[in-house]
């Protein structure tokens, strides 16, 4: 896509967009443009973005998404929680706010949950807060492109006991669409709180969902963040988390990634007050000719900080992943306790992986380490089952399972862990069907 497409797409639709008076926004919008119109897509010259090629997304000439008043409906709603737990839902269609099919009934108090459209007038401050100068050009897009999204907020000393499901569905149009949410989770001091956030492709024709979130977490504030990228085979999708973590308080992440033709998780979490931890981990399973792309920078800015990040991920055919991890401990950051790990398994001779694990320690006084492997499945491990009378393809999947499990084992809410299993096995099942036919 040429760079002058990008202001002849945004003054297409700039006055339909939330917030299209506001001047505080239009300043936003207009200098998220300037950075993408600029810079244009980020390419293997740019050495975050070296191994992942967005040469097919570049090819594209990717629309705004219509609203869609049909496609689905309540019933065919993916989800990942369980209708017994009483889920506080919001649900989007190619980026548009359904209110048919989210639930907002009785919301606990201390608790503001609603679509950024509806609320964009009230996030002067906090929209953009968490970007810095050197963000993708996907984030200027985001800015400048921004329709809706999701506002969070959960105020001091709350404890929400319901889960909270973001679902963001896509691909259902027979155009090449393109969709930008922004979300902001806002949680106050010393709350708690479970987010389930789905990423689903119900179509294979090729569309881009280009999504950011800015999280905040105050001083005490736990939250676990639980994420499914299951997009259609067609999909193009980029997230990117953007983490405030202050003193004593707790971000738990885990992302799981098995939909998309070219997927991307960004997240940068700057660790900001003594005690403050973040652990992220997630799986990811790729066949065909699917790039999965995880990068992660975690910025130790205060003394007596944690993080640990896992990552474990299945290659099969010619699919290709890639892991970038950066741990960065700054000077006054003594006591910082730092691990990351990324380990990933090869199905074929055909698929690959490329790891860059970094730290980057300016303070003498911390605990910090990296490591990466990649390889086959075990010649051992699978003739003891072949040799106890299991077929080879579902002996392959024993071992892939239990693979996944070591870290899938980690999502500490057990519904949500027995929903991600389910859908390892709904790709392993497919696999063994693909093989068979």
């Amino acid at each position: 896509m040429a760079n002058d497409t990008y202001r002849a797409r945004f003054e297409a639709v700039k006055s339909a967009l939330p917030g299209a008076d506001l001047a505080w926004l239009n300043g936003l919008r207009e200098a998220g443009l300037r950075q993408v119109a600029d810079l244009g897509l980020p390419t293997p010259k740019v050495e975050a973005w070296r191994y992942t090629n967005l040469n097919a997304l570049r090819k594209i000439d990717f629309h705004p998404a219509p609203a869609l008043a049909n496609g689905v409906d309540a019933t065919g709603l993916p989800t990942l929680v369980a209708a017994e737990r009483r889920p506080l839902r919001l649900a989007f269609v190619n980026g548009r706010f359904r209110g048919d099919l989210s639930s907002l009934d009785d919301l606990p108090a201390g608790v503001t949950l609603s679509p950024l459209a509806a609320r964009v007038d009230a996030v002067e401050g906090r929209f953009g807060s968490l970007v810095d100068d050197d963000a993708s050009p996907l984030v200027g897009l985001n800015t400048a492109m921004t329709g809706d999204g999701v506002v969070l907020e959960i105020a001091a000393g709350v404890v929400v006991a319901r889960p909270i499901e973001l679902v963001f569905v896509g691909g259902l149009s027979d155009d090449a669409v393109a969709w930008h949410p922004r979300n902001l989770i806002l949680a106050g001091e010393n709350c708690e709180a479970t987010i389930v956030e789905q990423h689903v492709g119900l179509g294979g024709g090729p569309y881009f969902a280009n999504s950011v979130t800015e999280l905040v977490a105050e001083s005490g504030a736990r939250l676990r963040h639980y994420r499914l990228q299951d997009e259609g085979t067609g999909g193009f999708h980029v997230n990117t988390l953007l983490a405030h973590i202050a003193r004593s308080a707790v971000l738990d992440n885990f992302v799981l990634s098995l939909g998309g033709q070219l997927s991307r998780n960004e997240i940068h979490v700057k660790l900001d007050g003594p005690g403050a931890e973040v652990r992220l981990n997630g799986a990811y399973a790729m066949t065909g000719r699917q790039h999965c792309d995880t990068t992660t920078f975690i910025d130790h800015a205060a003394p007596n900080t944690s993080s640990s990040e896992v990552y474990k991920g299945v290659l099969d055919e010619k699919a290709r992943a890639v892991f970038q991890g950066k741990i960065g401990v700054r000077p006054q950051a003594q006591k910082t306790d730092g691990h990351q790990l990324s380990r990933a398994l090869l199905l074929s001779p055909t698929c690959e992986i490329d790891t860059k694990p970094e730290l980057e320690i300016y303070a003498d006084d911390v605990k910090c380490s990296h490591g990466a492997t990649a390889g086959e499945l075990e010649d051992d491990a699978l003739f003891y089952l072949r040799s106890r009378g299991v077929p080879e393809a579902e002996a392959r999947n024993m071992l892939v399972t239990a693979f996944l499990e070591e870290i899938i084992g980690e999502i500490a809410d057990e519904p949500i862990r027995d929903a991600f299993h389910a859908r390892v096995e709904g790709w392993l099942a497919d696999r063994v069907t693909g093989e068979a036919a």
